[in-house]
């Protein structure tokens, strides 16, 4: 366990500072996520180390495919979360409280295990990061000294200080879900979407790299008003050059409703594609070419990709060989 580096003490409280819920906790009371507890007066983060999996997996996956194409990634994960979205698929840790007496990995054995096995860097996924944020910051600061990427994939509810700290620590790839929108309020009804994208644009503006996810849920944020909000604020906040990942929902959790129609999500590409969002894919259906990376220009094929892994790439350096348009492409193809 460990002392939080980012929280207040307000009277007889301590407010933490990690993400927006800001959750303001007596003695002994626990946060939303479950990993950080006032302890004596002070935030402690009872999580560090407490890991739910570690496997090597491609960056691809994520999704990152603007990222270190076709790398590998030691991924990693905790319990809990501070979303609780009904249709988690990993909800078996995300609303799963810490086991007792848990053994804890520390940065060091995680890192000795990415450069042994020829990993190129350290994602964490599945649950949501936030949950480790104090363990990331010295995963990450020990993970550069040995050249290893930094990344997380996130709902992106840190606060400023938080993003701050991630950056400075060594993490420059953040894998973003766009959970909905200000009418999308069947589930996580709380959460205040545009600071999900304002967070993103506050991350591209430190240097980091940011791809959207926007997971199509029936009955929640697949209704026309929600669709055009999302693509319209991912424009105005982001750019054309950030790349947006539309994914199929399949029910899973507590939600029930029919997986997400081909149909909606090729309509939805065909918007985004049309208001000016230049990279657009659509996952989780498995249908060749909807991966694939084409120039915005000139329409080449640049980087093709089947069941997260790249089988063509032909890109001269950061540019289309053909008609010479800059790709945004953060670190370097992985043969």
């Amino acid at each position: 366990m460990k002392i939080a580096r980012l929280w207040l003490k307000i009277d007889n409280l301590v407010e933490c500072q990690v993400c927006w819920r800001k959750c303001r906790l007596r003695v002994n009371n626990v946060g939303v996520c479950r990993n950080y507890v006032n302890l004596d007066g002070k935030l402690v983060h009872v999580g560090y180390g407490v890991l739910s999996a570690v496997e090597s997996r491609p960056i691809e996956i994520k999704p990152f495919f603007h990222y270190w194409p076709n790398s590998t990634s030691l991924t990693f994960s905790g319990y809990g979360c501070n979303f609780y979205c009904p249709w988690c698929q990993n909800y078996h840790i995300s609303f799963s409280k810490l086991p007792e007496n848990p053994r804890r990995i520390m940065p060091e054995e995680l890192v000795e295990k990415a450069v042994k096995i020829g990993d190129n860097g350290l994602c964490a996924s599945f649950n949501e990061p936030a949950t480790l944020f104090d363990y990331l910051l010295d995963l990450f600061q020990l993970a550069r000294k040995h050249d290893l990427y930094g990344t997380i994939v996130t709902n992106g509810y840190f606060t400023p200080n938080a993003i701050k700290e991630l950056i400075e620590a060594g993490v420059d790839g953040f894998s973003i879900d766009i959970k909905g929108c200000p009418t999308s309020r069947r589930a996580i009804a709380s959460i205040d979407h545009l600071k999900v994208l304002s967070n993103a644009r506050m991350i591209i503006d430190l240097g980091g790299h940011v791809e959207m996810v926007y997971l199509v849920v029936t009955e929640f944020n697949d209704h026309e008003e929600c669709v055009e909000w999302i693509l319209e604020k991912h424009l105005e906040f982001l750019g054309a050059d950030t790349p947006l990942h539309i994914n199929r929902y399949y029910p899973a959790n507590v939600w029930k409703t029919p997986p997400t129609s081909l149909t909606t999500l090729m309509k939805i590409k065909e918007r985004a594609e049309k208001i000016g969002i230049k990279y657009v894919y659509i996952g989780n259906v498995g249908i060749e070419g909807l991966e694939d990376t084409k120039c915005p220009n000139c329409g080449k094929i640049l980087i093709s990709r089947r069941r997260y892994r790249v089988t063509y790439f032909k890109l001269d350096e950061d540019r289309c060989p053909r008609c010479r348009e800059k790709i945004p492409i953060r670190g370097r193809y992985i043969p």
